[in-house]
């Protein structure tokens, strides 16, 4: 039966603390809480340890939290311990059972977002994450900057004492603010203080409806302390409404059927591909359109040119329709361009030239048609620049594009005809032609330098190729030039779970670890290919994993330095004629070098390295992986060239 707060009877024995000794605990239990709040202060000593207060006779408020995110489906919850949710840390953890979810106890908030971040993108459900007041959404503000730049749903609880009578005096004032979610509604979807619990319990079901509705993005429930720490006394039921998830929007039907002729009839079509797969289904659907057309297809990194990776796993790196490493030349040649929930859409069909006057040439013919199919455009905010510039375009679609491809598949079906297919049969052999040349020009590249110390990228991504191969393998992080791109054969959607969007460093390693945390049920082997400096942005997440037993392989790609930055200050430095010997003042991480491997081995993990020979690759990374495989974080150093 129900009580009238709406929880059942037997639950409401939960909160009933009684005192650490028998004697003292008969004795409170019997004494109303004011009586005993003016007898024994709280935190107290007896002859028999720190006294415990009866302070609630029922539940919290914190319980009926805990409910509501149980609903939700929440398997973790990360967090770095905060003073503002302490009540709901405890129900999560007491009256939740620390189970469903379960809390990842995180050293940083950056790397607690970050974390949900990876986590998502492996597990296509989002993971809860824990802030405390006005320094943990600043600490977070980052990897949530990078959540929203990548579409990614993180789920945000932001503790915060709003009503300031109730703040004890000192630090609770200065770690709390009057709007906790401002710092931040800039890059977030939606956001919302609830003032009572049934406010509570629909926004924060409200918020991960939003976070998962197409484009999704993160949302934020502030949690007010009072809330959390008060009895429940309300003299109406507290319900829990029910989610239903949003279907994605489709692009206009019309707009589908035009989109279809002009794909037909063209002689070259081409698909650039970003954030499109947010599932397995629309690498399938890109799959089989792509087929039916013999069209080709580039899964582009945004603002790289050539693209060498995407957002997310969109299409099978070694499938003779992937044009990305051929891009240049597959977009010069198409006459109707198609991007799919592609971020800079300009870039791919423009190439920027950084010099002391900065400008582009239009890399696609002046007389291609231009189209795209996105969702992207149904949600822009002003002041951060991430949606690029803008790129006019002969069709535009809003829609999820993921979910309207079955209609275009179905579209062009309608309009392919006999005299067609021929013409597309011999297009479609072309292009595995000249992809076949460009997967083996790759394969000749990467023998420069083979036997070179420091070690080649391009070694590097072959040697961690050869000893996962056989696993059933997910690189969770990494680039390395573009090498595994060229290198690896990529087929499975959660195999490759693109950037961090925002290009915020201090993404990697935490993003893998969340991701590693999703792949763990499903027996996956994660790869970490982990840069340095990136790295040292939140290297406390190494402790995380280890304590969490977060199985992942990290291969430490240790240039010692800003590459990046050293490129851009040799550029500054050719361009005003005087040479680039000093580039590295101010960007070099050496002397001393950092010791990655021991650092790893203080904080748990296996570790071996530095490795700066090629021929001690192979062993050092089959004893790793070994150690991964029972179920333990693994890392291995190795010195390698810049890029």
């Amino acid at each position: 039966m129900s009580d009238s707060d709406g929880f059942s009877s037997e639950r409401r024995k939960f909160f009933k603390v009684a005192a650490a000794t028998g004697a003292l605990a008969a004795a409170q239990a019997a004494t109303p809480a004011a009586a005993q709040t003016a007898a024994q202060p709280a935190g107290a000593q007896t002859a028999g340890g720190p006294s415990a207060q009866v302070k609630t006779e029922g539940r919290c408020g914190s319980d009926y939290m805990v409910d509501v995110l149980k609903t939700l489906g929440f398997e973790y919850v990360c967090a770095n311990p905060g003073s503002s949710f302490r009540g709901l840390h405890e129900s999560l953890i007491n009256y939740g059972g620390n189970s469903k979810p379960e809390l990842i106890t995180c050293l940083h908030e950056e790397s607690s977002v970050a974390m949900g971040h990876g986590y998502f993108k492996a597990e296509l459900k989002p993971m809860a994450v824990m802030a405390h007041g006005t320094v943990g959404v600043q600490h977070a503000s980052m990897a949530l900057y990078n959540a929203w730049c990548d579409r990614v749903p993180v789920y945000l609880i932001l503790g915060n004492t709003f009503d300031a009578t109730m703040r004890a005096p000192g630090v609770e004032w200065v770690h709390s603010v009057q709007d906790a979610a401002m710092p931040v509604r800039d890059y977030t979807k939606w956001d919302d203080m609830p003032m009572s619990l049934q406010h509570f319990g629909e926004s924060a079901v409200r918020a991960y409806k939003t976070a998962m509705t197409p484009p999704t993005a993160p949302t934020v429930i502030v949690a007010d302390s009072e809330l959390q720490e008060r009895p429940i006394h309300t003299d109406r039921p507290l319900t829990i409404p029910k989610l239903s998830l949003t279907a994605p929007p489709q692009a206009d039907s019309g707009g589908i059927a035009e989109l279809a002729k002009m794909l037909v009839a063209a002689e070259q079509p081409l698909f650039v591909a970003d954030r499109l797969a947010r599932t397995p289904a629309g690498m399938t659907s890109l799959v089989t359109l792509a087929e039916l057309l013999q069209a080709g297809v580039i899964s582009s990194l945004p603002n790289t040119l050539p693209p060498i990776a995407a957002g997310r796993m969109n299409f099978p790196t070694r499938h003779p329709l992937n044009q990305t490493f051929r891009s240049v030349a597959a977009l010069g040649a198409a006459d109707v361009v198609v991007g799919l929930e592609i971020a800079n859409f300009y870039g791919a069909v423009n190439n920027f030239i950084d010099q002391e006057e900065r400008t582009e040439r239009r890399i696609v013919r002046a007389n291609a048609k231009l189209a795209t199919i996105s969702a992207t455009e149904l949600m822009q905010k002003a002041n951060y620049q991430d949606f690029q510039r803008y790129t006019p375009v002969d069709l535009a679609l809003a829609g999820d594009a993921e979910a309207s491809l079955p209609l275009l598949i179905e579209a062009v079906r309608r309009e392919l005809n006999v005299n067609r297919r021929e013409a597309i049969e011999v297009r479609g052999k072309a292009l595995a032609g000249a992809s076949g040349t460009a997967r083996e020009r790759f394969r000749q590249d990467a023998l420069y330098a083979w036997d070179a110390s420091p070690i080649s990228t391009a070694r590097l991504a072959a040697e961690i190729w050869e000893a996962v191969r056989t696993e059933d393998w997910a690189l969770v992080n990494g680039n390395l030039s573009g090498w595994p791109l060229r290198l690896w054969d990529f087929t499975k959607h959660y195999q490759y779970l693109g950037v961090s969007g925002g290009s915020g460093i201090g993404y990697g390693l935490p993003a893998a670890i969340g991701a590693a945390l999703a792949n763990r049920k499903h027996g996956r082997l994660s790869v970490n290919i982990q840069n340095d400096g990136d790295m040292m942005y939140a290297p406390g997440v190494l402790w995380t994993a280890a304590h969490h037993k977060i199985p992942v392989l990290t291969v430490l790609h240790n240039n010692r330095s800003y590459h990046e930055e050293v490129m851009h200050i040799q550029r500054m430095g050719n361009r005003r004629n005087r040479g680039v010997d000093r580039a590295k003042i101010g960007n070099e991480i050496d002397n001393p070098a950092i010791d990655y491997a021991m650092l790893a081995k203080s904080m748990g993990w296996y570790a071996e390295g530095p490795i700066k020979r090629p021929g001690d690759l192979a062993g050092a990374l089959k004893r790793a992986i070994a150690v991964v495989k029972r179920g333990e974080p693994a890392l291995v150093d190795v010195w390698t060239q810049p890029r």
